[in-house]
């Protein structure tokens, strides 16, 4: 049997703890300012993984380095394109990745300042995806941009840019053209409700979204030593694009290491972990994983940047 009382103890004082009260968030009070509550959050778990992306964003647009935002095309329909201009306008963003419905709701936000149909009862008769100006619009821009030597996302923002489209100034492609911020667009053949569409050119698009694929390989090369690779929302798509060009600048001689990324998504996803945030940096740097719904978090992430800058 054992002996209960032979067990040996030390003092509680010489403990390693994680948790100290300093860390504590602090009490909530009436007419509090954003930075005294951003400030009063506790410095723990993901409170405090938020403020070191804050801080490595920061960090890196002061020193001049990329920072690389990716998103799904949730973002965009969640109504936070406003929040995306203002932080291009501040020269926060310098580099944008889109997958293919991005750009189609970011068109239809710009011509008539609502967009997202309604699938289930659309698909139903089969009108799903066959709005007439999306297609034309976006499939034109493709074909005449990539034509001429752009890649598909700067086809579709300088359409837009050149359009009397009365909405544009809410377009993110228009603004970040206008601001001179690379636009990358990835498409799957097959995914986007434009591909139903006679006048969609699949050669045409392929080739303007490898133009893209070289452009966020260049982009890349400004991560090094303190940039930053934001994904908001991208599951699978833009993960493994982002993964590719990565070892693509790698293998091309560049050093790309000591940055950061962080994925902020609604759910946990497998590849958006394991090619965003942990391989990447495993030669150097850091890697985040937030969960919440983007509508609440990019604002308050973009607020806290502002707060910060």
């Amino acid at each position: 049997m054992i002996n209960i009382h032979k067990v040996k103890t030390y003092s509680v004082k010489l403990r390693f703890s994680k948790v100290n009260s300093a860390d504590f968030a602090r009490i909530p009070a009436k007419n509090k300012a954003f930075k005294a509550f951003y400030d009063s959050l506790p410095n723990i778990l993901k409170a405090k993984d938020l403020r070191c992306i804050v801080n490595d964003i920061v960090s890196a647009r002061k020193k001049g380095k990329a920072v690389i935002f990716m998103a799904g095309a949730h973002v965009i329909k969640c109504g936070l394109n406003p929040i995306l201009i203002e932080l291009i306008k501040n020269k926060v963003i310098t580099c944008i990745c889109l997958n293919g419905a991005g750009i189609i709701h970011d068109f239809e936000i710009a011509y008539q300042g609502k967009t997202s149909e309604d699938v289930t009862q659309n698909l139903k008769t089969g009108k799903f995806g066959m709005s007439r100006e999306t297609a034309e619009f976006i499939n034109t821009a493709v074909a005449e941009g990539v034509e001429s030597g752009l890649g598909l996302g700067y086809s579709v923002a300088k359409k837009i840019a050149e359009s009397g489209l009365r909405n544009k100034n809410l377009s993110l492609l228009y603004n970040a053209y206008k601001y001179k911020v690379p636009v990358c667009v990835f498409v799957g053949i097959g995914t986007d409700i434009i591909h139903q569409h006679p006048s969609f050119d699949a050669g045409l698009t392929g080739k303007g979204s490898q133009e893209d694929f070289y452009a966020l390989t260049e982009n890349i090369r400004s991560l090094n030593n303190g940039g930053v690779v934001l994904n908001f929302g991208s599951a699978v798509m833009l993960p493994e694009v982002f993964l590719k060009a990565l070892n693509l600048a790698r293998n091309l001689r560049n050093r790309v290491k000591d940055f950061s990324t962080a994925t902020f998504d609604m759910i946990y996803q497998y590849r958006a972990a394991q090619n965003v945030v942990a391989r990447p940096v495993l030669s150097g740097g850091k890697g985040y994983y937030i969960i919440g719904h983007h509508e609440i978090m990019l604002p308050f992430l973009a607020q806290a940047i502002i707060e910060k800058l």
